[in-house]
């Protein structure tokens, strides 16, 4: 049973399947039910994974939990688009001392110093360096083959150069609207983007002209 600090959060994401998100909740039940857990709220979406995590409220998820809570999922995919943007946020959950379930994997990942947590969390981190190295040589073999083709790379010059925060400009002017702390805000884009700081959201803010 659930102690009286506990809570017990389930995630679920799907595009449009009503049939998919129900599949989940029951997996979810399931499991939560055979192991004596109580799920205190459901958190569901419907919308697809290219949307930004405030859509996929995420960061809604991560600003709920805290020490000594769970998060339950069907599986880790549902969490993340990517393997990099799924380590980081397990590792945001790890640092909260949160523990997470993904069913279909039978992960139990929690902060509790166990080798097994230890070595799930080190290989998660070499799939996300993994990843991180193929989508780069793969953008140096496309901008190769454009040089080849004879297009100039390169911003036009006086042009604004873009940046890794420009998917979460959205996010980062919702959570302002809330007078939210710039500081806070670059803690949970570091769960999203991998780094953060609160210089680089500074400057990124004041040239997108966000208060």
């Amino acid at each position: 049973m659930n102690n009286t600090q506990q809570k017990v959060f389930a995630y679920l994401r799907v595009s449009t399947d009503r049939q998919d998100i129900a599949n989940q909740r029951l997996e979810i039940l399931t499991y939560a039910n055979t192991h004596s857990m109580r799920i205190d709220e459901f958190i569901e979406v419907e919308i697809s994974s290219r949307k930004d995590l405030l859509k996929r409220r995420i960061s809604e998820l991560l600003d709920k939990v805290g020490d000594g809570d769970v998060v339950i999922v069907a599986e880790l995919s549902r969490i993340g688009r990517s393997i990099v943007e799924v380590i980081n946020i397990v590792n945001e959950l790890v640092k909260k001392k949160v523990r997470l379930i993904a069913i279909k994997q039978n992960l139990d990942i929690r902060d509790n110093g166990d080798m097994q947590t230890k070595i799930m969390i080190t290989m998660f981190s070499l799939f996300a360096e993994i990843e991180r190295d193929l989508i780069s040589q793969r953008t140096k073999s496309a901008l190769a083959a454009l040089k080849a083709g004879g297009k100039k790379l390169g911003k036009p010059k006086g042009s604004v150069g873009k940046s890794k925060l420009d998917p979460y400009r959205e996010f980062i002017e919702n959570e302002r609207k809330f007078n939210a702390p710039v500081t806070l805000i670059a803690r949970k884009l570091t769960a999203m983007v991998g780094h953060c700081t609160r210089q680089n959201l500074t400057k990124y803010m004041k040239k997108m002209n966000i208060k």
